[in-house]
């Protein structure tokens, strides 16, 4: 059965043949063609191509498949310039009031940058099943200096601590989307978190112009709304440190390092408590998995976790909004999420084939030491009768190398 991404394509191969092909020859023509038994064929000029079928076909039926697009401007210069550059691989910026307090100059803006993240695994086909998956975690952007021939449009520069940059070819990649990242441009990333939420959703669900940044740096909480353009303490908030903060459905959640848990209301100002029923001396980690569902990870074990992998334990809840409340889970069904240095994100992993590493119903950790990360499942068997498997656990067989890059 035809994809709707076939139909497009053959709507852009119906609409060149008639002007592709010599339908009415004339006399002196058909003789020397008779005599050369072969037809003339013309190379098509995608510039005649009426705009709003090239719109229609790269909004419409390509919308949800941007790499696609990508690929499709990568056949040649007449393509790339007839198919937009995808909107959802942009970096959009926001400029926003200084906040001299906390180092920027008086007359300086704050920059803040909309970044789409993306998880990429390379298939080698050649590799030994023994050695781990390989993933290159990171962000894309658009560089318009760099003049590529056609063959290499699809390729990402990828920039990895400890070697020199080097082109990827995205076709011989599998890519999951890992949703976006919100930052202060030229500001350290570990300085400060960040989370945007934008408003005045219209009917189709597209948001409109009006947004409210909360920004958290040290044990300070600052909100600034698009409609005054002006930074605000907001002192109703627990006086600890924000270790995550994430938008849900129109609010803000916060984990603190001292345990705390919280949800902001952006309209009502309004900041209440959402503690576990029982709560644990825990790191927590609050992840989104779209507008669909918020998980909060808690990970219980020695200290610092970056040098305790395969020693800890966490338990992993899915807020019931309804009722207010978090609700233990055993089971993530087709999602893998990921905790991590480039933050916490989720993805589907039904597309990966089995034992490639990053698998469904599982926990990625990302901050390990030499790039080496592991996976966590619920119910691992330790080997000792004595451990209670009502927790996740680390999946010590499964070994995944996540390498950061940012092209």
């Amino acid at each position: 059965m035809a994809t709707e991404q076939d139909t497009s394509y053959q709507m852009l191969e119906s609409s060149l043949l008639p002007d592709c092909l010599s339908l009415s020859p004339s006399p002196s023509a058909k003789m020397e063609q008779s005599a050369r038994k072969k037809h003339t064929l013309c190379k098509p000029d995608w510039s005649l191509l009426p705009e709003e079928l090239l719109h229609y076909i790269s909004t419409k039926h390509l919308e949800d498949h941007c790499f696609d697009v990508v690929h499709a401007r990568s056949v040649c210069s007449s393509w790339r310039s007839s198919f937009p550059f995808p909107s959802c691989l942009l970096r959009p910026r926001y400029s926003l009031p200084s906040l001299p307090k906390f180092g920027w100059k008086r007359k300086e803006l704050c920059i803040l940058e909309k970044t789409p993240m993306f998880l990429f695994k390379v298939l080698d086909t050649t590799a030994a099943s023994a050695l781990p998956s390989e993933y290159f975690m990171g962000d894309l952007s658009r560089d318009n200096r760099l003049e590529l021939p056609s063959h290499l449009q699809c390729s990402v520069k990828v920039n990895v601590s400890g070697s020199n940059p080097f082109l990827m070819n995205m076709l011989d990649c599998q890519i999951l989307p890992l949703g976006y990242q919100y930052r202060m441009v030229g500001r350290n990333p570990e300085e400060m978190t960040i989370a945007f939420l934008p408003l005045n959703k219209d009917e189709g669900g597209e948001a409109g112009e009006e947004f409210v940044v909360l920004l958290s740096y040290s044990s300070y909480l600052l909100m600034l709304t698009s409609a005054e353009m002006r930074w605000m303490w907001l002192s109703n908030i627990p006086n600890a440190s924000c270790s995550e903060l994430v938008t849900f459905r129109g609010r803000f959640y916060l984990a603190f390092l001292n345990g705390d848990i919280c949800v902001f209301d952006p309209c009502s100002l309004e900041a209440t408590d959402l503690m576990p029923s029982q709560p644990l001396r825990s790191s927590n980690y609050l992840i989104s998995s779209g507008n669909d569902e918020l998980f909060l990870v808690e990970i219980i074990g020695p200290y610092p976790l970056g040098l305790a992998f395969g020693r800890f334990t966490c338990r992993v809840s899915r807020l019931d909004e309804e009722a207010s409340k978090w609700v233990e889970v055993r089971d993530l069904g087709n999602r893998a999420l990921f905790i991590g240095l480039l933050g916490n994100s989720s993805c589907s992993a039904k597309e990966l084939p089995d034992g490639c590493g990053v698998s469904k119903n599982s926990i990625v950790f990302t901050f390990g030491p030499c790039n080496v990360s592991y996976i966590y499942k619920y119910g691992v068997h330790t080997g000792n009768t004595e451990d209670d498997l009502n927790w996740w656990r680390c999946a010590s067989e499964s070994r995944v190398n996540i390498f950061y890059t940012k092209s």
